[in-house]
Order: structure tokens, then C-alpha cells, then sequence
């Protein structure tokens, strides 16, 4: 997929739809960038942990769900 993307007055580009659906791009996610050659490279940073945000402390059930989620989500990768 290749599209055009104008470079805004602070050096801002917008990623189009289309390209953010594919690779299910939300606000807040981080990429990366890289330089090869002539060409910017923005990659999706897929974060081994992720980040929780409660606004509260974590209880041991919360901890035991994360852990059953993390399992099942190997579970699911493996096949």
C-alpha cells in the first residue's frame, strides 16, 4: 500500500486510515522510527509487557488475571 502524506509546517505526518487499520495503530501506540538510506521507516513497537494503568493499587486478583491472560495469549500464539 503507498499513499502520500504531506509534511505539516511542524513536521508532522498523518498515518492514513487505512494504514492504521491494517496494522490496528491507536492513539497513544508507539512506533519507531528509522532511517535507511532515502527512506523513513515507522515501525509498530509491540510492547512485551503491557503497560496497566489502574489508578489504583494492583490486588492479588488483579495480578492472578494478568498472569491467566499473558498464559492464554501464549496458549492462542503457539498454535
Amino acid at each position: 500500500m503507498k499513499t502520500l502524506v504531506k509534511v505539516t509546517r511542524n513536521y508532522q505526518v498523518t498515518i492514513p486510515a487505512g494504514i492504521r487499520e491494517r496494522l490496528g495503530i491507536k492513539v497513544g501506540d508507539l512506533l519507531s522510527v528509522e532511517v535507511d538510506g532515502d527512506r523513513i521507516i515507522l515501525k509498530k513497537v509491540i510492547q512485551e509487557i503491557p503497560m496497566i494503568r489502574l489508578g489504583r493499587e494492583l490486588t492479588i486478583d488483579d495480578i492472578n488475571r494478568l498472569i491467566e491472560e499473558g498464559l492464554m495469549r501464549n496458549v492462542r500464539g503457539s498454535d
